[in-house]
Parts: structure tokens; sequence; C-alpha cells
């Protein structure tokens, strides 16, 4: 994505059920559309169902990105990227979450409820939603070579 986003799936498990609000109430303060797929309590849940949801709403294209939150942020990192078309990356600091989105094309963004507290997240958020993919060459050639490793070894 070369413009930024407007519209962004949420969702998280029961262990960022707490985070999860400070998320949508960052996105929407920045004026973006968001889509909460839930859970919408702490009743317990698998973490990869919750972001299988967030990532086919992002390759589909029914929004531009995507924000998980599990405990740590790890688990459903590693979920949403079985998913073609993802590149996740678990982010707890403003540089990575940019960065990722910049030099990566990073397209969910995922967070740990029992990493980062509130405030931070909603930094992190601002971070990743603020940020657009360079465009330089050097990016898309790396961006080639990912997308040739999932061809290879047939990611679904």
């Amino acid at each position: 994505m070369t413009s930024a986003p407007r519209k962004f799936v949420v969702g998280c498990d029961h262990a960022g059920f707490a985070l999860k609000g400070a998320v949508i109430t960052e996105l929407q303060a920045l004026g973006l559309e968001v889509v909460d797929v839930g859970v919408h309590d702490e009743t317990p849940v698998d973490y990869p169902d919750i972001a299988e949801v967030v990532a086919r709403a992002v390759t589909t294209g029914d929004a531009d990105r995507g924000v998980i939150v599990c405990g740590s942020g790890v688990g459903a990192c590693v979920a949403a990227n079985k998913v073609r078309g993802v590149r996740a990356g678990t982010c707890h600091d403003t540089f990575s979450a940019h960065q990722g989105v910049e030099d990566d094309d990073m397209n969910v963004l995922c967070l740990g409820g029992r990493v980062v507290g509130a405030q931070l997240a909603r930094e992190i958020v601002r971070a990743f939603a603020g940020a657009v993919f360079s465009n330089e060459e050097r990016f898309h050639r790396r961006l080639r070579k990912v997308i040739a490793l999932e061809d290879r070894f047939g990611q679904p």
C-alpha cells in the first residue's frame, strides 16, 4: 500500500481484550474507520481464530490494515503470517511499528496486552497507522523475495 490507510480491522483474544479498547479509540481519534471483530469479553478464545479473521479482512481488501492483540503479540503474529499476503509484526515500540510499514510493507500490527500499557499501545498504533511504504526499489526487491518464499513453500 502506497497511500495512508483508512480502514482498520481490530481483533483480540481474551488476553488482549483489556487493551483492544485503547487501540480502537486511538484509531478512531485519528479519523480512521474501525471494524471490531471481537472478542467482546474475556471469555477464553484461541488466538489463531481471531488472527485468521483479521488477516483475511486485510488480504481480501475489506480493511487496509489490521491490529491484533493477544497476551504477548507473538502467537497472533505467528498465526496471522500463515495467511498468504499478510506481513504481520509484533511491535512493542514506535520505531518498529513505523519502520515495519516503511521498509517491509507490514500490514498487520500485533500487540501484547500483557506486555504494553494503554498509553504505549496508543503511541505504537499512531506510528503504525501513520506510516506508508517507502516505495524504494530495495524494499520492493526484498518484498518480492518474501512473496517468492510464500510461493515456494506453499503457504496457504
